[in-house]
């Protein structure tokens, strides 16, 4: 490459280089400084660098308890997602065509021009006793059923995937929308029924968006706070809970960024586990 072409494309790449630094790797360093802190530098507070906070997680059962917690959390939203939003994607790419698709992809996408504490509270008056849902099951049934799914396990796993099945759905339609027709075609003409077409042609082709969208959305679950507080109530405790506590109500910094380098250090150690899958579906 010329140095012409290095220079401009340095130029090019500078803004995304600075906002990189600026919005992900000052604040991570941030947090890497406070985890070592035995408490915040603010004010007069007396502070020293230790290995406490990182210890405090290995020696306290319940972090490790509700870290393998937010994990099965993040399979199981991931999963729903992926199993909800393939059917879809793949709908939207090769069945609908024109204004109709147009509408569905809308109806995908308005999740995402919605506040999020809008969407929680919305699947609040869905979900409770004497909700949306309680009273169109009854208006159908002709018995009297009661349905509260307000703080729960299953009103977590509703709210995240309504979140982020989007993510799931949108991968996976640009990855549909690259195989040609006419694979599917040929396959027909030869014989293939269509499970074996899914099975052995749509799905190997498609994995790339199914893989791309479903770490999209396991990542940010295992970390989430804000829907397990606001739907799970009691069973709403998890590994992202405990660090907004240590964060907000605690005012425990150090131990809170410490939680947190704990859990993005798994996640990559998940993700590197991997990668050999995401390595061979891309190819």
């Amino acid at each position: 490459m010329a140095r012409e072409d290095r220079t401009r494309a340095l130029m090019l790449l500078s803004p995304a280089y600075i906002w990189l630094t600026v919005a992900v790797f000052l604040p991570l360093s941030a947090m890497a400084y406070f985890s070592f802190l035995s408490d915040v530098p603010f004010g007069e507070r007396e502070w020293h660098v230790t290995l406490d906070n990182y210890r405090e997680f290995f020696e306290t059962g319940t972090y490790a308890t509700l870290l393998w917690k937010s994990l099965k959390l993040g399979l199981t939203v991931t999963a729903f997602s992926v199993v909800i939003g393939f059917p879809c994607a793949f709908v939207l790419a090769k069945v609908i065509r024109g204004r109709s698709r147009e509408a569905l992809f809308l109806l995908v996408i308005l999740p995402f021009w919605s506040n999020s504490l809008v969407r929680i509270f919305s699947w609040a008056i869905v979900l409770r006793g004497n909700g949306v849902l309680n009273t169109a099951v009854n208006a159908i049934l002709p018995w009297d059923v009661h349905v509260n799914l307000m703080f729960s396990p299953t009103a977590i796993v509703i709210g995240l995937v309504h979140s982020y099945l989007p993510y799931v759905i949108l991968t996976s339609y640009l990855a549909l929308q690259a195989i040609d027709d006419t694979l599917i075609e040929a396959a027909r003409s030869m014989g293939a029924p269509r499970r074996t077409i899914l099975a052995r042609l749509i799905l190997p082709l498609a994995a790339p968006g199914i893989i791309a969208g479903a770490v999209l959305i396991f990542v940010p679950v295992v970390g989430s706070f804000m829907e397990p507080r606001l739907l799970g109530g009691r069973f709403g405790t998890y590994y992202g809970t405990v660090i907004e506590d240590q964060f907000v109500a605690v005012f425990n910094w150090p131990l809170g960024a410490a939680l947190s380098f704990i859990l993005l250090a798994v996640v990559l150690a998940i993700l590197a586990a991997f990668s050999p899958i995401l390595r061979r579906a891309q190819t």
